[in-house]
């Protein structure tokens, strides 16, 4: 088998990895309102949900990036799958015990092994292949990530969430018995689909653990020196590029995480849809469908056009929807917001791209840092849950839209070496 088809096989077969996590990473946005209902929690309290869930990201991103070093690119993959097969099975006595806390400890562990999965696969696909397309196949793995975040809302608000949800005050009606009831009944719907989850992850550990993957030494310890300022740089810590990338990350993660997040509670409001969370979740897939087909589009964008102008481009009509949603209602806002999700699609596979650029035998350490990053959708969320009990959830959204701008910033400048 020649070069070229071995990286072809490699690459199709990491891509279903970028699937699995983009699914039960957006199928927190479902977790979001089914939890708020269940336990009776402020938009800040039930942001804790992302919170958690990104933490393992900004904790673990940095040793996971020296574990991934160490052990190789494929390895990695199968321990990540397992790490997070594990976590998708301790939703099943978090349900059992009715426990909020349980619960985030779950996505905790869930988590871990998306990041390990996220630091060993986007670096190795950004070098399957010739350096000059590098920001065009990660942004078409991206596409597939994104089927798999279009895909879950839908399908997750059929499995986990009702048409017709208490309000806070029938919760606070209910007898000790019978609120204990209610809870037990509605945590329990998440059981049979992590179930499931848990298996396919656990099928994918085999079949990765099985093949026989290309290994590539300009990521597994060989490659150049990176250079900053005509510099040989031994640390990726001091490359000015990486850092003010993995800014950006921070940012736009955060942003796009957060929108994601809000969007079932605020179709809900009744100047903007007046939708049940059932049907919420569905116009939720619309915003993750936009950054698949932008995502599709973006791969063959890339090969035409500098990925800096085009990021740019990108965030400063995402701000701009962002700003039409806040100054609107009804169809308007619902349909701004959720166009946000098109012009997502490219702003991760480029600012990793373009962060990373030029870094040779530091780029396990520097995807290490930009994952590290992850501590945007983190605190984005929660902060924008504290604007959302203060100012109200329409309003909140003036968050993401700054967030938009200085992404605006790195693509026409912080991406200079």
């Amino acid at each position: 088998m020649s070069q070229n088809s071995t990286y072809r096989a490699a690459f199709s077969l990491v891509t279903a990895l970028f699937f699995m996590w983009g699914f039960l990473t957006v199928l927190n946005d479902i977790l979001v309102p089914h939890f708020k209902a269940i336990f009776d929690l402020s938009y800040a309290r039930v942001m804790l949900i992302q919170f958690t869930f990104f933490m393992a990201y900004t904790l673990l991103s940095v040793p996971v990036g020296r574990i991934v070093g160490r052990i190789g690119y494929q390895s990695a993959m199968v321990l990540g799958l397992c790490v997070a097969g594990c976590g998708a099975l301790l939703f099943l006595p978090a349900a059992s015990a009715t426990s909020y806390y349980l619960f985030l400890a779950a996505l905790f562990v869930l988590a871990a092994g998306m990041t390990v999965l996220q630091v060993s696969c986007n670096p190795y696909v950004t070098v399957l292949g010739p350096p000059a397309t590098a920001s065009s196949r990660l942004n078409l793995a991206q596409a597939f990530n994104s089927l798999g975040t279009a895909i879950a809302p839908w399908l997750g608000g059929l499995l986990i969430l009702t048409d017709s949800p208490p309000t806070p005050g029938d919760l606070r009606s209910l007898t000790p018995d019978a609120l204990a009831a209610y809870r037990l009944a509605e945590a329990s719907t998440v059981k049979a689909p992590y179930l499931f989850f848990a298996a396919i992850l656990f099928s994918l550990a085999v079949v990765m653990w099985r093949v026989k993957l290309p290994v590539l030494t300009n990521i597994e310890g060989g490659g150049a020196d990176a250079v900053e300022n005509g510099q040989v740089v031994r640390s990726a810590w001091r490359v000015r590029h990486l850092m003010l990338g993995a800014a950006g990350i921070f940012l736009y993660c955060g942003a796009e995480v957060s929108i994601g997040s809000f969007l079932v509670n605020f179709f809900h409001q009744p100047e903007i849809g007046g939708l049940s969370e059932q049907a919420g979740a569905r116009y939720v897939t619309y915003y993750w469908t936009g950054a698949m087909l932008g995502r599709f589009l973006g791969a063959f964008l890339l090969r035409r056009l500098p990925a800096g102008r085009l990021l740019a481009v990108y965030a400063l009509i995402a701000s701009a929807l962002v700003w039409l949603c806040i100054l609107s209602t009804g169809a308007v806002a619902m349909w701004a917001i959720i166009s946000v999700g098109f012009f997502n699609s490219i702003m991760f596979p480029c600012i990793f791209s373009l962060a990373i650029d030029g870094l040779g035998r530091l780029t396990s350490q520097g995807a290490g840092i930009l994952f590290t990053a992850a501590l945007g959708p983190a605190l984005i969320p929660v902060a924008q849950g504290a604007l959302a009990d203060r100012i109200g959830i329409h309003s909140a959204f003036i968050l993401p839209a700054l967030c938009y701008l200085y992404v605006v910033y790195y693509g026409l400048r912080g991406c200079r070496h």
